[in-house]
């Protein structure tokens, strides 16, 4: 997970920086809407795409793990996306009690890890052992094999 998120801040940085540069680095409740809603439209083309194209994001490459959905070769792009919005029902709870209450900065993240904690217990309630949102997309997230060691090279 935190290998994703360096990849996903990579993603974010060159956008992030002419969006910066664009508007002065304002701080006024509109652009922080616009810098919120811009994270969530270059994070969400991040993985659509690597979903779509290899079924798989550079951090699950490094752990083997591929998003499939049963009868496709590769995954659509209108669930790689459904997928991408029921991803963010791991953080929408804790985002939504951060901000309806009257919280400090370190309940906000409290709420937020809570959020997560909880909706990774979703795993334990499906018999597969799937995620709630994958579940729902109708997609499924499976090991692949270990690759095949070389033959070390007489010497």
């Amino acid at each position: 997970m935190v290998y994703e998120i360096l990849l996903a801040l990579a993603a974010l940085f060159l956008p992030f920086l002419v969006f910066e540069i664009a508007t002065k680095a304002s701080h006024t409740p509109l652009v922080e809407h616009m810098r919120q809603f811009l994270a969530f439209l270059i994070l969400g083309a991040y993985f659509i795409h690597q979903w779509t194209r290899k079924g798989q994001t550079l951090a699950m490459q490094t752990w083997r793990i591929k998003l499939v959905q049963p009868g496709q070769v590769h995954l659509p792009i209108r669930t790689a996306a459904l997928r991408y919005l029921l991803c963010w029902l791991w953080i929408l709870p804790g985002i939504v009690v951060a901000y309806l209450g009257d919280l400090s900065n370190k309940h906000k993240l409290y709420a937020l890890l809570a959020s997560v904690f909880l909706w990774s217990l979703t795993a334990f309630l499906d018999k597969d052992r799937q995620f709630l949102h994958d579940r729902i997309a109708g997609t499924r997230l499976v090991q692949l094999p270990k690759p095949e060691k070389k033959a070390a090279k007489a010497a």
